[in-house]
């Protein structure tokens, strides 16, 4: 292991808004995401008073070759690309060249977003931005074999196939935009296409020019360059006889995971954000901007924070948050910064699967509380529970009529989630086959104030996100359930599939929609890529 300044030229910068930083207590809760969840490296960077302050490297970025981990070791940074999509198309709105609100076609030239149903009203490009747009996460189940695809002139570059022919047919729209929150890297294909139609540039020229030029990040790029090669820490799993390589593809969506970068440039982009938005000058955007990136746009309900644009939208003990996740076959990634205490975490892995699980998401929330001065339990113990209000909760949850996702999903997907006590505890149990998901979660109260508040934590995943019952009889509508920004209706029992669903095939929708949640995460916020 090392711990050092991000940059020595930097300044060894030990401060943040609450004091000096605590590098033992760093350090010790490290060595205790580890122990749980081990990798081949892990890289840590600390942003406090917007500046990098600090980084810790342990493990191998290449274990035959004993390569260490260093402050430039290059990670593939899988959906964290989505941040810098959304600053780039930000940036064309500045500049009066894109409008928020108009639909996304008006500035696609090279393919077109095609809605399902001729009822719906036109995809902006605000709901791209939030991931509202109905655009699904897969096109089709054939994107799961397939080898990955790119852009432009940069697809030719880097060998795969133009988003002009993969999306030869259109991108489909199949729900109607605006309604539901869909995790979507499509969608941020498209925003990447929408700034190559409008600029007239390749998207990693774009990037190169526009942000990673101007931050003096060194070690960035959206192709494998000569800038990233000789850096590029090699992507592991962790199976039964020890570490196992992965293989090493481009992904389908340059827009929405394609980026490789390292530690310490990472670190100057957080810096940078975090200094405008405490309204120093910028190079890449206007403070004003960056503070509409960080409100929430797509909000179900007041008490979930929401979705801004690209980033995703968190509360750590009254204070706003604001993050990314990121995760693609063998590496993981996760940003979370709270912007009013000028603070940042960042932490990449080169271990772990799709699955989620690995030490980049637990890590990044637990240090960032650390420095908040929080309790990194995220569960409160100090509320009493109301069962009183039980019975207005308990029953079966579905999601709302309509696709949730496209076909590829449609066919995999169960019959939502069971709101049952059980040994004494609210409990949420999602109707699935899958036995980890089956025995259910419990509900904690997460609100002194508002008994319908809940907190869920899932071991496995070391995340937690907030659950909320809407309505019911205090206000006479229809209970909805909140995931996060994902919501489900609740059902008359009768029509419960629970008995023959659980022992079938299909996959519930409440663990699919929860695997979303874990991927985007309350405070990064998620998926892979």
């Amino acid at each position: 292991m090392n711990a050092s300044p991000i940059r020595p030229d930097e300044g060894e910068h030990t401060t943040h808004a609450s004091g000096r930083i605590d590098e033992l207590g760093l350090k010790a809760t490290v060595a205790q995401v580890l122990d749980r969840w081990p990798c081949a490296g892990l890289a840590v960077a600390v942003i406090a008073d917007g500046r990098p302050a600090w980084f810790h490297g342990h493990g191998l970025a290449d274990v035959a070759a004993k390569t260490p981990i260093t402050e430039d070791t290059v990670f593939r940074i899988a959906s964290l690309t989505k941040t810098f999509t959304a600053v780039a198309v930000m940036q064309l709105w500045e500049q009066g060249l894109v409008d928020l609100d108009a639909p996304a076609n008006d500035y696609l030239r090279t393919f077109q977003l095609v809605p399902t149903k001729g009822s719906y009203r036109p995809a902006t490009v605000r709901h791209l931005l939030t991931h509202t747009a109905g655009v699904g996460y897969w096109r089709r189940l054939s994107d799961l074999l397939q080898p990955g695809v790119g852009s432009g002139d940069r697809a030719r570059r880097s060998g795969a196939l133009p988003l002009a022919q993969y999306y030869r047919r259109g991108l489909p729209i199949e729900i109607e935009p605006g309604t539901k929150w869909v995790y979507s890297n499509h969608g941020f294909a498209a925003l990447g296409q929408i700034v190559e139609d409008v600029s007239s540039q390749p998207l990693d020229r774009y990037l190169r020019e526009r942000i990673f030029d101007p931050l003096g990040m060194e070690h960035t790029d959206l192709t494998r360059s000569e800038w990233i090669r000789p850096y590029l820490a090699t992507g592991y799993v962790l199976r039964s006889r020890g570490l196992r390589p992965v293989a090493d593809r481009e992904v389908p969506t340059p827009g929405g995971g394609g980026m490789y970068s390292a530690t310490a440039d990472i670190a100057r982009y957080v810096a940078g954000l975090l200094r405008i938005a405490a309204n120093e000058h910028g190079s890449v955007l206007r403070p004003e901007t960056v503070a509409t990136m960080f409100r929430p746009h797509f909000q179900p309900d007041p008490r979930v924070p929401g979705m801004g644009l690209g980033f995703e939208l968190g509360e750590e003990g009254g204070q706003r948050t604001v993050g990314k996740t990121g995760i693609l076959s063998g590496f993981h990634s996760a940003m979370a910064l709270a912007p009013e205490e000028g603070i940042g975490v960042l932490v990449f892995s080169n271990t772990g699967g799709l699955d989620g699980r690995g030490a980049s998401v637990p890590l990044a929330t637990m240090l960032l509380r650390l420095l908040l001065g929080l309790a990194v339990d995220p569960i409160r113990i100090d509320i009493a529970p109301r069962p009183e209000t039980w019975g207005d909760i308990c029953g079966w949850y579905a999601p709302p009529p309509g696709p949730v996702t496209n076909l590829s999903l449609r066919a995999l997907m169960g019959a939502g989630a069971e709101v049952v006590v059980q040994g004494g505890h609210l409990m949420l149990k999602p109707l699935t086959p899958i036995p980890a998901m089956r025995r259910g979660f419990r509900l904690y109260p997460d609100d002194p104030d508002d008994p319908w508040v809940f907190r869920i934590y899932f071991p496995e995943f070391g995340m937690d996100f907030r659950v909320v019952f809407d309505g019911g009889p205090k206000d006479g509508t229809a209970m909805r359930l909140l995931l996060d920004v994902m919501s489900f209706d609740r059902r008359p029992d009768l029509r419960n599939p629970r008995p023959w669903l659980t022992g079938g095939l299909a996959v519930g929708t409440a663990a699919v929609a929860i695997r979303s949640v874990l991927r985007r995460r309350r405070h990064q916020v998620g998926p892979g890529t």
